[in-house]
């Protein structure tokens, strides 16, 4: 096999996952939250090849050699965080960060967390009947003191301040304070591992202290709650398609460097001495 086919073939392999990875966002252009996922590639080992010394012709300015590439990879994939629309519902437990800040959530019984945009909250009942705050999904939401945020069933309205603090108020009227949403800062992207759509997972063997950080939403952090409000989607659709026509283009051609090399190595299989 040749270095041509060898080339196409890696570079196909890339490829194929950055289109991959453009489907996935195209497909959740209207996921509430969603963080569009990028791809970086790199070329792969690259030879340097010595010609004979009959090239070095009277007048050659440029060096004996030339270098032969082995193709590209995909090698890392991290998502944008950049903000998303905010969109009002006037729905009360509907809340959008603005900033650069995510939700911390308990995602199973052995107290793993996850870590997310989506603001569609609402409310569901533990095992031992205890009523909680919860994504639409079901994971409960971390208070900054790391428990669930509990909103006792009898509450006749709840309130998110711009800090997130959740105060709650009884139908006498009395305001009762309920804690206040966990926010945290991530330092490193490419440590965070896309588990669903719009949850995020710290990367296996990293510490959390080394991929992100707690903060609280106010004006010298430049994050704010938004009750009744909704962050969309990240995507924009132009940029993905036009991405998408790019990518397709580059397999084509890899695709038909491929069948070149078959060709050539057909003919000369088959030249006769």
């Amino acid at each position: 096999m040749n270095g041509s086919m060898i080339n196409a073939m890696v570079s196909m392999s890339g490829l194929q996952q950055k289109l991959d990875l453009l489907a996935d966002n195209i497909a959740n252009v209207n996921t509430v939250g969603y963080k569009r996922k990028t791809g970086t590639f790199e070329d792969l080992l690259t030879t340097l090849k010595k010609q004979p010394e009959v090239f070095n012709q009277p007048g050659r300015l440029t060096p004996l050699g030339f270098n032969q590439g082995w193709g590209s990879r995909l090698t890392m994939i991290q998502p944008d965080f950049s903000q998303g629309p905010i969109q009002q519902t006037d729905q009360p437990l509907d809340v959008a960060i603005e900033g650069n800040a995510l939700f911390e959530v308990t995602v199973n019984d052995q107290g793993d967390l996850g870590y997310t945009r989506g603001g569609s909250f609402q409310t569901s009942f533990t095992r031992d009947g205890v009523h909680i705050l919860t994504t639409k999904e079901g994971y409960p939401i971390s208070s900054v003191d790391g428990n669930p945020i509990e909103i006792p069933a009898e509450m006749k309205e709840v309130r998110i301040d711009a800090s997130g603090s959740i105060i709650g108020t009884l139908p006498s009227g009395e305001l009762v304070p309920m804690g206040r949403l966990k926010l945290v800062q991530v330092d490193k992207p490419s440590l965070l591992s896309q588990v669903a759509d719009n949850l995020f997972a710290i990367a296996d063997g990293f510490a959390v202290g080394d991929v992100l950080h707690q903060v609280t939403a106010s004006a010298e952090t430049n994050i704010d709650i938004k009750q009744g409000f909704l962050e969309q989607s990240n995507v924009v659709m132009s940029d993905e398609m036009t991405e998408l026509i790019s990518v397709q283009r580059a397999y084509q051609l890899s695709a038909r460097a491929l069948s070149s090399s078959d060709t050539m190595l057909g003919l000369a299989n088959n030249l006769r001495a």
